[in-house]
Order: C-alpha cells, then sequence, then structure tokens
C-alpha cells in the first residue's frame, strides 16, 4: 500500500519533529526486552557421505597397491620358463625396475640338476642381461668345470633379483617379497634336483636365514629341494684364502650328484 504523504510533506513533518527534540523512533506496540523466548527446535537432517573433494592443480594419492599379492598372480600364471621371463619383465610394482639397465634372468643349461640362485646382479650382469659374468662368472664357470659341471650341460643360473640394487644398497624387505614368488615358480617350473644358493641374499630368500660363515656346506632344504649354502663368486675373488672352503662345497655337491 502506499503512503498518503508524498515526499516533501514526509520530509517536512520529520524536520519539525526533530526541531522538537525527537531523536528515536518508537512503535505503537510495547517490546519487553526481558521476555526469553524458547529456541527454535532443529530437526535433524540425514547426513549422507561426503566423498573426498578433488582440488583441480592437486594430485589424488592414489591407492596402496599389494606388489606382493600381484608378484604372487603373475608368477602363478606363468606355464613356462618363457612365460615366466615375459611376466617379469613387464612386472612394474618393484622400484628397482626403474633404475636397472636390463633384465637379469637366467643363463645356462634349462633342465639342468643343478640350479645356482645367486644374490642381485652386478653392474656387468646388469650391462649384460645375464647373471654369474665378469671376473666372478669366469670363477664360477672354473669352479664347476672342476666337477665336471658347466653352463653348457649340467647348471642352470639365476638370481634372487632381476635387477641391480641402486648403488648396490641393502635390499628393502618389500622388494625382495615381491621377488620370492618369482622365483619359486623359476624353481618349480626348472625342476632341478639341487639348489646351490651363493650368497647371503639368496640363503635369506630360500632359507630364511643369514650368515654364510655358519650356513656355507651344510645342506638343508629350501623350495621342497636340497639345497648346499656356498660362498660367492665374488666373495672368493675378495677373500681368496677362503677358496678351500669352496672347493670343499663341491666335493660335497659332487658327491650328492652321484649319489
Amino acid at each position: 500500500m502506499e503512503s498518503a504523504l508524498d515526499y516533501h510533506t514526509a520530509k517536512a513533518l520529520l524536520e519539525w519533529q526533530v526541531e522538537f527534540g525527537v531523536d528515536e523512533a518508537i512503535s505503537e506496540q510495547p517490546v519487553n526486552r526481558f521476555e526469553v523466548k524458547p529456541a527454535p527446535k532443529k530437526v535433524a537432517a540425514a547426513v549422507a557421505p561426503v566423498a573426498p573433494a578433488i582440488v583441480p592443480g592437486i594430485a589424488q594419492k592414489p591407492a596402496e597397491v599389494d606388489g606382493v599379492e600381484l608378484a604372487r598372480a603373475a608368477a602363478s600364471g606363468a606355464g613356462d620358463i618363457g612365460a615366466l621371463k615375459s611376466a617379469l619383465a613387464e612386472f612394474d610394482a618393484c622400484e628397482l625396475k626403474r633404475g636397472a639397465r636390463n633384465l637379469v634372468f637366467a643363463d645356462g643349461a634349462l633342465g639342468s640338476r643343478v640350479m645356482v640362485i645367486g644374490d642381485a646382479p652386478t653392474r656387468d650382469e646388469d650391462r649384460e642381461g645375464r647373471p654369474f659374468v665378469g671376473d666372478a662368472g669366469v670363477l664360477l664357470d672354473k669352479m664347476f668345470g672342476a666337477i665336471d659341471l658347466g653352463r653348457e650341460q649340467g647348471v642352470y643360473l639365476t638370481t634372487v633379483l632381476p635387477w641391480r640394487l641402486p648403488r648396490n644398497q641393502d635390499v628393502q624387505p618389500r622388494d625382495l617379497a615381491m621377488m620370492v614368488p618369482f622365483l619359486e615358480r623359476h624353481v618349480a617350473l626348472a625342476k632341478p634336483e639341487v639348489l646351490v644358493l651363493m650368497g647371503n641374499l639368496a640363503c635369506q630368500a630360500t632359507l630364511k636365514k643369514r650368515g654364510m660363515s655358519r650356513l656355507r656346506g651344510e645342506w638343508s632344504e629350501a623350495m621342497g629341494l636340497p639345497a648346499l649354502p656356498m660362498l660367492h663368486p665374488e666373495a672368493l675373488l675378495r677373500s681368496p684364502e677362503k677358496k678351500r672352503e669352496a672347493w670343499a662345497d663341491l666335493l660335497s655337491l659332487k658327491a650328492r650328484l652321484r649319489g
């Protein structure tokens, strides 16, 4: 409803009241300032689950991947040695792969009675993509040649880790756990009669033990097969006086194969 007063009349009336000392407007109805009014009732609303906010320009943290389970699935799906090598080459959950030049898978005669398991690839092995090369490889060939075995017949070679450790650092437990399923499948497909475990890492992966000075020369069982821990050729190059112990272990291996 429009006011009956025009602008100029209303303005004149206000100015007249100001001249008489009016300084505030009072309502026609009295207001009790001390009255306590009840608070309004709150209606509970259904709370829906809130999805995490996606902020543009900020990378979201990916879900944690169980690399060990992925490794088990990839390894168990390999029906032969070639498929296992391909599965390992395509496996991306292990960080070691990113720092290596080549996959180091195996060498020697597949189907041999003896399967040698080394530790981790060296720089030479990483460069060539084969286990036991360089000076250590030359020494290993001489060692097994002394008991009438070799890469061409009688010995099949692999390593626990297929990729070189960065700057020869210690292996992380997670990386080792991811590689064990591939190693177990490798042994199952290669079907050797005995295992030769060369190095602490090979013993850790198969026997769950470390300490070559205590383990070497003592036959045990790993992955359902007779297993003989031996000093790695790299260790023999650093400590030539231990070659006597290596020779004793080789004679023990020779006797076991004859028996």
